[in-house]
């Protein structure tokens, strides 16, 4: 396919990796790593200058959000369905958890990055509240 008229990208690796950006924007993919593990998950991120969407290809994922400022203070999580738009807006923490099988589509601006997100240590409660709810929602995350 001649690329002036269509890119076609894909990823099948671990991790996070922008595919394409225009403009003020970029699509990127989230699979599965080891870091996004429910018991590995010990902080939150969130974005100051942007919304970001989250679309759930495939697999499995809760999406937590949450209020508090300057460090996170409530959280609440989201059981995510595939093919279901979820905008995460500006400042509000966020992370999730995905199954080995998961893939995640995101679109965010494309300037997004260490230099305008912030990040915050969980609680006892909120690492608590990830453990349980990925139990509940999905034992075979476990195995």
């Amino acid at each position: 396919m001649d690329e002036r008229l269509i890119q076609v990208r894909e990823y099948n690796g671990e991790g996070y990796q922008p595919l394409v950006d225009y403009g003020a924007w970029r699509v990127a993919v989230l699979n599965y790593l080891e870091g996004l593990h429910p018991e590995r998950i010990d902080s939150v991120e969130r974005h100051t200058a942007t919304d970001e969407v989250f679309v759930l290809l495939k697999g499995q994922g809760v999406l937590f959000a949450g209020e508090g400022d300057p460090q996170v203070e409530t959280l609440e999580p989201i059981v995510m369905q595939t093919g279901k738009i979820y905008n995460v807006r500006k400042n509000i923490w966020h992370t999730l958890v995905l199954s080995r099988d998961a893939s995640v589509l995101i679109v965010e601006n494309c300037d997004t990055g260490r230099h305008n997100t912030e990040f915050s240590p969980l609680k006892a409660a909120h690492r608590s509240l990830i453990l349980e709810t990925a139990r509940r929602e999905q034992p075979t995350w476990w195995k």
